[in-house]
């Protein structure tokens, strides 16, 4: 089968990879990595004390980054992790702030969807951010114990009532005045990605960053 494009689904020709020259240059960047102030940061503004934040893509409906996340999350694509990591990567590695990032740590997957799913779906994006940033991706310390429904569709109270003791920490030790990357495929309301956060700063002398692939706009 000819390989086609994971946004538009044309036929990519035999230099292109994963997604086609004209997609390629219409995916919409932030650029929030430029900007210490950003919305990603504006998020968790009095919620949780996040030293950094970014997301790659803006995200909207119908678009062409929901058809990337929805290739990678949902039909087992993980090139799409690849791809977008190795495209953040590249310009993380440039900013002072994520030059001295210790762990990557994606925000986990429940043991029992990610036996459903078979992958959590920003593995590959965090090892390819990894490789950049000179920093270990690791996915067994942060770990989800609640296995909730998706949230997709919940508005931002309910998702911070369900995020809330939804997450717990495995060797608080080894990330003990550590700078951590916590990485997540979309920030909508930052609800999860708060959770997360709120249980790592139980750790001394933590600093915690977040990356992620796209924000809602």
């Amino acid at each position: 089968f000819p390989a086609i494009c994971l946004a538009c689904s044309d036929k990519l020709m035999h230099q292109e990879q994963h997604i086609c020259t004209k997609c390629l240059h219409n995916l919409p960047f932030t650029e929030f990595h430029k900007h210490h102030e950003n919305p990603a940061l504006h998020t968790f503004y009095g919620r949780v004390s996040i030293a950094n934040a970014t997301a790659l893509l803006h995200y909207k409906k119908n678009g062409i980054v929901q058809q990337l996340v929805h290739q990678l999350k949902y039909k087992g694509r993980q090139e799409v992790g690849d791809f977008l990591g190795n495209m953040l990567g590249k310009r993380l590695q440039e900013e002072v702030p994520y030059q001295d990032i210790d762990y990557i740590i994606p925000v986990p997957l429940h043991k029992k969807r990610l036996q459903k799913r078979g992958y959590n779906q920003v593995t590959t994006f965090g090892k390819q951010l990894a490789i950049h940033l000179e920093a270990v991706y690791i996915e067994d310390i942060l770990v989800k114990i609640n296995n909730i429904k998706t949230q997709a569709f919940k508005k931002r109270t309910a998702r911070w009532l369900t995020a809330q003791h939804s997450f717990e920490i495995t060797d608080t030790e080894k990330l003990a005045g550590k700078h951590i990357l916590l990485i997540d495929d979309i920030i909508t309301t930052g609800a999860t990605l708060e959770a997360c956060a709120l249980a790592l700063q139980k750790i001394p002398n933590i600093k915690i960053s977040v990356a992620t692939m796209s924000i809602a706009s």
